[in-house]
């Protein structure tokens, strides 16, 4: 196993797009969807056959949220105007604000994988103590931030709520493009509504929406929240650290790995956000560190096996379910936890646990440190 440094050059030489490669994928990625679309607002059409298309647009616009993910991260089609403007038009149409999703995903980035600290752009976690010790509100608000409800319904729950309106209302002047993404999203319900009817609203605003939200708030669960996944104290945490031991890989047909613009590629995303989703899994297949990642996958079996996971267990080492917290003895100070739902939340947490580690130095060798 090589140092992190040395990890970190290694994968250096596929942190390069190729220019014609990234643009095929978003104008082909963009027909896709514009083709699936036109053909679920067509009267004339069977109404099953519209439905596929609508079901399967929802699907397009996962890989088409990957790209932006992608652009915003500087990793492709940096500093094109048109890129720019497509990229900024897209984030606004899926409640995807370019502010507050740069803001948060790129704190998710330097603090995933610590015990405390690390629910800004992810959901929050709590260690068994601190939830002992935590008053009934805050427990129930604990348990609605990591419910499969709350996933289920990310199109509320997470990008209405979450990216828009909660970043609106904490800090209006540095998020103004969340007020413009709420009236470009409710303009665009409108127009669905006004010159196609309900089933057009239906089939090529809503449960388009509601697909890509769902599935990418899943993602966003179950990179981070899987059985195996390990975590530290700020004093310990490490870059490297963060993406091989708590980055998971979603196994995956090469269907499913299209779809989700190889996202579940995330451990080698994390090792270096620079290197285009194209080439992660040709980067996987090249450094042997990355070859034996934590996994799991889209089978019912693994999701529910994700899904329970609620606590770290500082004794244990692990996240755990709800289950045999009785055993646990209560804390006899109580402590500050983390209350509310801080996904994609505009600041950081409250003070951490009086159970948490003290904090410790900023992040160790990020890509962006590597010479």
């Amino acid at each position: 196993m090589r140092e992190s440094k040395q990890l970190l050059r290694a994968t250096k030489r596929f942190a390069r797009e190729n220019r014609l490669t990234s643009w095929w994928h978003l104008w082909s990625t963009l027909f896709i969807f514009s083709a699936l679309i036109t053909i679920a607002c067509i009267p004339e059409v069977f109404m099953a056959v519209r439905v596929a298309a609508s079901v399967l647009s929802g699907l397009v616009l996962v890989r088409l949220f990957i790209i932006y993910h992608d652009y915003q991260h500087g990793t492709i089609l940096k500093r094109s105007p048109l890129a720019n403007a497509v990229m900024t038009v897209y984030g606004l149409l899926t409640l995807n604000p370019p502010s507050i999703w740069n803001r948060s995903h790129n704190h998710h980035h330097k603090n995933n994988a610590k015990i405390y600290g690390a629910d800004i752009g992810s959901y929050p976690v709590m260690t068994v103590e601190a939830y002992i010790a935590a008053s009934p509100r805050d427990r129930l608000m604990y348990r609605v931030a990591r419910h499969p409800l709350t996933i289920a319904m990310g199109y509320a729950t997470i990008f209405l709520y979450g990216m828009c309106i909660r970043s609106l209302f904490v800090n209006p002047r540095l998020h103004i493009d969340s007020a413009f993404a709420i009236v470009a999203h409710i303009a665009t319900i409108y127009v669905a509504l006004h010159f196609g009817g309900v089933d057009v609203l239906i089939l090529s605003v809503i449960i388009p929406s509601i697909i890509a939200a769902a599935i990418g708030a899943y993602f966003f669960y179950a990179q981070h929240n899987y059985p195996g996944v390990k975590l530290r104290s700020r004093a310990e945490w490490d870059y490297t650290f963060a993406a091989l031991e708590s980055s998971s890989y979603l196994r995956g047909s090469k269907l499913m790995h299209w779809f989700s613009g190889n996202i579940g590629y995330h451990h080698v995303h994390h090792l270096n956000f620079h290197i285009p989703f194209y080439r992660l899994p040709e980067a996987m297949a090249a450094i042997p560190e990355l070859q034996d990642p934590g996994t799991t996958s889209l089978r019912a079996r693994d999701v529910a096996a994700c899904l329970r996971l609620k606590l770290w267990d500082t004794t244990k080492h692990q996240l755990v379910g709800f289950e045999g917290i009785g055993k646990h003895p209560k804390p006899a100070a109580k402590a500050a936890a983390t209350p509310v739902p801080e996904v994609f939340a505009e600041a950081p947490s409250p003070a951490a646990p009086a159970t948490s580690i003290p904090n410790a130095a900023a992040p160790k060798t990020s890509p962006a440190s590597v010479a």
